[in-house]
Formats: C-alpha cells, structure tokens, sequence
C-alpha cells in the first residue's frame, strides 16, 4: 500500500506529477481522496454514519472516521473512489446515488506523517439496516449511527460527545454497539474540516 502511485498537487493545489503513497505522506504533497458520508431519515431524523477503523491499521487506528474513503490512485478519477464503499462496508452503491458536496482541502501532522488532502466529498442516503453491511475486517471494524442534528452540535463545540449506536466486530461476530463517541475517539482531522462538512450536509439535508 505504501508503494502505491498518487497524483501530487503544489500549495496551489495544481497538478505536479506522482509520488508514492510513502513519499507523499512523508514529504507532505498535496493529493486526492474520496470521502463518502451515509446518511439516512426516519421520521423528523436524520441520521449520519461513521465507521470504526480496525486496530490492525498502520494510521488512526482504532478511531471513528468518515463512513467510507480513501485515497485516489494516479491512475483513477473521482469516479473510480465509489470502489471504497464496497470494499470496506459489503454494500452496492451506484454512482448516480451518490450526491457531491464539494471539495474540502485540510492538513493534519503527526511525527513522520503530513497529510494534505483535496477531499472530494459526497453523501448517500443509504437504504441499508445497520445488520446489512459485510465490512472489509482489515480496515474496518464496526459502523455506528449518530443523530445528525448531535452531530452538528458536536462539530461546533456545543457538547462534547456524541451517542453512537450499532456493532462492531470482534473474532467474527457483531457486537451491538452503544456508547458515546468524544474527541478523542475521532480521527484527528482539523475541526474545521468536520465543521464543513457538518454544514454541507446540513444544506442538502434542508433542501431535500
């Protein structure tokens, strides 16, 4: 995974040519991924989605993040990212289902680790029960529900955690899941990237 081929940006985020995925993060270049946020309506309620990555990943591991997403490889386009989906969460999504809310560019560092990334982002209302989705166990070891409007709140500072519910997985089964989810359980991306995208939703959730 490490020796995998991105397209790299300047500051300018204009295209420059390719790195491997090691050299990217090490270097810190600029480089595409695809996020994609499930949603889902019952009633009055939205609600959005998170998966919990697996321990064994080399980065964040252990940690809820975006519902599915990855980086784009030199060779892909945006489209090509819907693979991500399948692959860690056993859903069939289709291409037209999914909605586009934009671009998002943020920064996160660690020791030995820059990552800079032009997120292109989408939402699909998923008409899927949590027990439906089969996850890739190398990636990703649960999937949770949060109501939208407890999220919102969460990403703008006005509570400090969030209630989650649905399974994770441990030797194979599912566990149900209940719990609250803080900070500190979160992949550490800026907060205004979380405050963007929380908005973003919030303006296609209204318009629907």
């Amino acid at each position: 995974m490490e020796n995998e081929m991105l397209k790299v940006f300047d500051e300018n985020h204009q295209p420059i040519g390719q790195a491997s995925r090691a050299e990217v993060h090490r270097l810190g270049y600029w480089h595409e991924t695809f996020h994609c946020w499930f949603i889902s309506r019952e009633a009055s309620k939205a609600y959005i989605y998170l998966q919990l990555r697996s321990t064994d990943k080399k980065d964040y591991p252990g940690l809820f993040d975006i519902t599915a997403a990855g980086h784009l490889l030199a060779d892909e386009t945006v489209e090509n990212g819907i693979r991500e989906v399948e692959e860690e969460l056993g859903v069939k999504v289709k291409l037209d289902e999914l909605v586009s809310i934009g671009k998002v560019h943020y920064e996160a560092y660690k020791e030995g680790f820059i990552d800079k990334e032009i997120a292109h982002v989408f939402v699909y209302e998923t008409p899927y029960e949590i027990r439906d989705y089969h996850l890739q166990l190398e990636e990703v070891a649960g999937i949770v529900r949060v109501d939208f409007n407890h999220f919102y709140n969460f990403c703008f500072g006005k509570t400090n955690s969030i209630l989650a519910e649905g399974f994770t997985c441990k030797d194979g089964m599912k566990l149900t899941f209940k719990g609250d989810i803080t900070y500190k359980k979160l992949v550490p991306h800026d907060l205004s990237f979380y405050q963007q995208v929380a908005e973003r939703i919030q303006r296609y959730l209204s318009r629907k």
